[in-house]
């Protein structure tokens, strides 16, 4: 019988997980009950916020008694955040279970990034249908909108708890009837790809595909360079193709899709090998044409579809964008491979395409080949298109050869 951890302010809204633990049971699930709010629960749970709070080190009466919203959150979410992965380990729960608002929603949304990916974990919230990032992060939360307010039950909010709890029970107890995962011992490779760096990509993938290795492709829009870096952290990956690091150029000039300035940083804290090259660095994005802010009037912008805008960095912007990725890379502490395709480093930054740009690469080039000291990086100029196949091919067969130095 599966078991799933329901998560939630028992003091404000006990009536309504009430009635959720009731589906459960209904459904055949055990239930895990993990009280979140600062007062006391109307019904007792099987894991107390005292339990919750001493986690992370604060003793509940003490907070309750100071009557500080803000304090009770830092003090119940920083708990939930160390207790529940701890629960898990000890095989207490399948999956994870919430409903809340905006402060139910940020008491439980740092425990379930916490897990491991794969472990299902939902929550119903009324801020589920707006920008959710900021709560989900790099996870594999899945947010369902609430539709009404979580407190109280009606005809709406009755439905909407069913639905998130079939969708539970089926997580968490379909997984048999598909039969087990074979197990893939293949060793991992992360790549980075963006629209205008696909063909590059595809190639490198092939190839080491044929070798033995599985290549997972993270999409550089902003959260798949950050998935990305924090898998790295994790100790998925036995090499990484970050041959597309235009998340930089959205970090310095202000575009939509930055990763934060961390971006590149994982590799090189856990001394994976690496190969690494300044795909789609010709580009800024944006969405829809109206959304482009009125201080880049009369830049060179390329509508690549009706919700997205492009725009070319120009050579000022290179010289910044150069110093960040330079000043990551110069921290690494194993040897590392920099590619540099000198004619374009994106589809369209290629001859007699819309962002076709000489002084632009060469800038951004010259900025990281100044900006370089450590003589572990090295840096090999190539002249293709980032696209190319020759290019390609060098990119994978240059990782291979790292990864073998590492295993010996």
């Amino acid at each position: 019988m599966k078991t799933i951890a329901i998560a939630g302010t028992f003091d404000s809204k006990g009536t309504e997980f009430m009635y959720v633990k009731n589906l459960a049971e209904e459904l055949g699930l055990n239930t895990l009950m993990i009280h979140t709010g600062v007062f006391e629960p109307v019904f007792e749970p099987d894991v107390s916020n005292g339990e919750v709070a001493a986690a992370a080190g604060y003793d509940i009466k003490e907070v309750a008694a100071k009557k500080d919203r803000a304090l009770g959150t830092k003090a119940l979410s920083e708990g939930m955040e160390r207790l529940v992965p701890k629960l898990y380990e000890e095989g207490k729960f399948d999956g994870i279970l919430s409903f809340g608002g905006s402060g139910g929603t940020s008491l439980v949304a740092p425990a379930m990034r916490a897990l491991p990916i794969g472990v299902p974990k939902l929550i119903v919230s009324t801020m589920a249908s707006g920008d959710v990032s900021r709560y989900v992060g790099t996870s594999d939360i899945i947010m369902m909108p609430s539709i009404v307010d979580v407190a109280g039950l009606n005809k709406i909010s009755k439905t909407i708890f069913k639905n998130a709890l079939l969708a539970m029970y089926g997580m968490v107890s379909g997984a048999e009837r598909l039969g087990a995962e074979e197990e893939d011992h293949k060793p991992l490779i992360a790549a980075t790809m963006f629209g205008v760096t696909t063909p590059c990509v595809e190639q490198a993938k092939a190839y080491l595909e044929e070798k033995g290795y599985e290549v997972m492709v993270f999409h550089a829009t902003g959260t798949g360079g950050k998935t990305m870096e924090s898998l790295i952290d994790a100790g998925f990956f036995a090499g990484v193709l970050d041959l597309t690091t235009t998340e930089y150029c959205d970090e310095v000039v202000g575009g939509i899709l930055a990763a934060g300035p961390d971006r590149c940083g994982a590799a090189i804290r856990q001394e994976v090998p690496q190969v690494v090259s300044v795909g789609a660095c010709d580009m800024v994005n944006f969405g829809s044409i109206e959304t482009v802010p009125a201080q880049f009037a009369g830049r060179n912008l390329y509508k690549h579809n009706p919700m997205v805008t492009l725009m070319r960095t120009t050579v000022e912007e290179n010289i910044e964008i150069g110093k960040r990725l330079a000043e990551k890379w110069d921290e690494t502490k194993r040897r590392m491979v920099v590619l540099l395709p000198k004619k374009g480093v994106s589809m369209i930054d290629a001859a007699g395409e819309p962002f076709d740009g000489p002084e632009e690469r060469e800038t951004l080039f010259r900025t990281i080949k100044e900006n370089i000291r450590n003589e572990k990086v090295e840096i090999i100029d190539m002249d293709n298109n980032i696209n190319e196949e020759a290019f390609a091919l060098k990119a994978a067969r240059t990782l291979l050869e790292l990864m073998e130095e590492s295993a010996h």
